[in-house]
């Protein structure tokens, strides 16, 4: 079975914000990568693109078994997509973050 996985305009905004968050902290860092934060965009469409086989196997984000959390390992943390299981073709990321930041915006 193979779900198509949409993100919402909230959720590319975010993905925005985590590419420019890292593309201006690295040239300022000793040794800076400016590479990182296309690496960090590839990482996080990667893991979105696992939705498409096993959103099942992501933990759950609350007392529904229809929103979870997929966790997207990078680096020495990572990132983190809220989404939903709309029906049984169907995924919708309405969030990302980075695993640092509090909560989803």
């Amino acid at each position: 079975m193979s779900f198509r996985v949409r993100l919402t305009r909230e959720a590319v905004a975010d993905l925005d914000r985590l590419f420019d968050f890292v593309l201006e902290r690295e040239p300022a860092r000793d040794g800076g990568n400016l590479e990182l934060a296309e690496q960090a965009l590839l990482a996080i469409r990667g893991g979105i693109a696992t939705l498409k086989t096993s959103p099942f196997t992501c933990r759950k984000a609350s007392q529904s078994p229809f929103l979870r959390e997929l966790i997207i390992p990078f680096g020495h943390t990572g990132y983190v997509a809220l989404f939903e299981i709309v029906d049984n073709t169907a995924v919708v990321v309405s969030a990302l973050r980075h695993q640092r930041e509090e909560d989803f915006h």
